[in-house]
């Protein structure tokens, strides 16, 4: 027996209930969350906006040239970033270094490692204080940072307001995803939970759209982008404090009556004493651990503890961040300008969700392991065939023939799709449905500060390795897509329609897995068909 833990054996029962209308709104009005972390990406200039510019960019030349986000825009750079300013428009720079500059990838990184620290103490807020409770501070955090942003007049006060918006993000990406599976009934909590994945798509189209208008607003358009974001924070912040908290939240830190009515306002009947019960145990036990972040290196906890940490990187190592990150840089990098930001933020920003809302409707049928293989494959297609375009037609110093930059926008796509119905949004799903109540907000702090973490490294040194792998970063990458292909279709199983309290059989059932249950007696089953672990 490990810290005293009993756990029901593997059962057929099913909770009562059906799908509410409560359940649905509190689920969009939490997935604002992702809402503001979206429109954050795409008005820094982090999104998809870029992509179709590398097929569509020389057909638009005669237009003015319009800049995809903040960072890009010559007025926001001539205030904070000078140095970036001469090497962009100097004929002589190589496409691919031009905005290799440490105190830019500063500015723009500077999110992700607020945000990691930040997420480690909202493990222990949202334990103690409940969902909600933190997805109101990760609202007001938002809040106050676009406010610093749009009204910075130095470095100083931009970094500041930029590590506010992280703080936001640390504290949102962990609550958020608990809030959506504790909340949804077993049968629909991938769909509701890729709603938060979907809002993110929704703001950084909005930002792009956004980004398109206020780049002709000299010199202070800029600033206008960045305070814009107030609007999805305030709709968070203020929504949020109509929500009731989660029943498994209410039931842990001993409101039982609130968590009982509760439970039943979102299933929809009275009757809801089967998932009652187990939710009382499992809060009963997840009492009992006093210190949640040394349980998750318990024998028992090992699947989980491995998925915490491996998902997550993969997730930053699918090279999306190729993609994404700098996205109008990148584009002009490549060679083609920036005049056509509008039309990429509007083909390309539609494609995630497009991927997304199939996903919400059939990601509960056709399961999670699939969409994970089939998108790996589509992934590591695109990343090679995009690498050996580049390699054989792109010198660095030249553009690509219009013939070369459609068939990049067409893999491009194709890339997209894969990755937002694979590691996009099921990265984030899987995570938040695995672990049991015990160590729920831990591993949950644990699996969003090793992703910010990644996200942060990247963000650091993408421009560089770009500088210097050029082509090659993109086989780099599909590399890794293909070993992480390979480590799902081994060691992720499948946690469809599961009830989010009987999601250790999963594991006991795993062909790897249940060794760290079954090995050197640590499951037993007792009289009662019990397995003590």
């Amino acid at each position: 027996m490990v810290g005293g833990i009993v756990l029901p054996a593997a059962t057929d029962k099913e909770y009562a209930g059906r799908t509410t209308t409560v359940v649905v709104l509190a689920c969009a009005v939490a997935a604002t969350g992702g809402l503001v972390f979206g429109y954050d990406l795409g008005i820094s200039g982090l999104s998809l906006s870029w992509l179709t510019v590398l097929a569509f960019g020389f057909m638009f030349k005669s237009m003015s040239k319009k800049q995809g986000g903040v960072i890009s825009m010559d007025d926001f750079l001539q205030k904070f970033f000078p140095i970036v300013i001469v090497k962009k428009h100097s004929v002589h720079q190589n496409h691919y270094c031009k905005y290799d500059n440490q105190g830019l990838q500063a500015f723009t990184s500077s999110l992700y490692i607020a945000g990691l620290v930040s997420t480690l103490l909202a493990s222990y807020i949202t334990r103690r204080k409940g969902r909600r409770f933190t997805i109101i501070a990760g609202g007001l955090s938002f809040l106050i940072g676009s406010c610093l942003n749009a009204a910075a007049q130095n470095l100083d006060m931009l970094i500041i307001g930029r590590i506010m918006l992280g703080v936001g993000v640390g504290f949102s990406n962990q609550a958020v995803p608990l809030y959506l599976s504790e909340m949804a009934p077993a049968k629909i909590r991938g769909g509701l939970n890729v709603m938060f994945q979907l809002a993110i798509s929704y703001g950084v189209l909005i930002a792009n759209l956004i980004n398109y208008g206020t780049s002709k607003a000299k010199p202070w358009g800029w600033r206008l982008s960045l305070g814009l974001a107030a609007v999805p924070s305030s709709m968070l912040t203020f929504g949020s404090l109509l929500l009731s908290d989660t029943p498994n939240s209410l039931i842990e830190r001993g409101y039982l009556k609130e968590g009982q009515n509760v439970l039943q306002r979102i299933r929809g009947v009275s009757e809801v004493n089967v998932e009652f019960s187990d939710l009382v145990e499992a809060s009963r036990l997840a009492n009992q651990v006093k210190h949640p972040f040394q349980n998750i290196l318990e024998r028992r906890n090992r699947p989980q503890f491995t998925m915490a940490l491996f998902i997550p990187f993969f997730q930053q190592m699918t090279g999306i961040n190729v993609i994404t990150f700098y996205a109008p840089e990148f584009f002009q990098t490549i060679g083609f300008g920036s005049s056509s930001s509008l039309y990429s933020a509007v083909i390309l920003g539609i494609f995630p969700i497009i991927g997304l809302k199939i996903l919400i409707w059939k990601v509960d049928k056709w399961g999670r392991r699939g969409p994970f293989i089939w998108g790996g494959f589509l992934m590591f297609i695109c990343q090679v065939s995009i690498g050996s375009i580049l390699g054989i037609k792109f010198t660095g110093t030249s553009e690509l023939s219009k013939g070369w930059a459609v068939v990049i926008m067409i893999l491009m796509c194709i890339y997209v799709l894969g990755f937002i119905c694979s590691w996009g949004a099921l990265g984030g799903l899987i995570p938040s449905e695995i672990f049991p109540l015990d160590i729920r907000p831990a591993g949950q702090s644990l699996n969003v500060s090793i992703q910010l973490f990644f996200i942060f490294a990247v963000a650091q040194v993408f421009l560089s390795m770009f500088c210097h792998m050029r082509y090659g970063i993109f086989f780099f990458f599909g590399g890794w897509v293909a070993v992480m292909t390979i480590f799902v279709y081994l060691f992720l199983p499948e946690t469809m329609n599961v009830p989010i309290e009987q999601m250790v059989h999963v594991w006991q059932q795993h062909w790897y897995w249940k060794k760290f249950f079954i090995n050197n007696g640590d499951v037993s089953p007792n009289m009662d068909g019990e397995l003590k672990v």
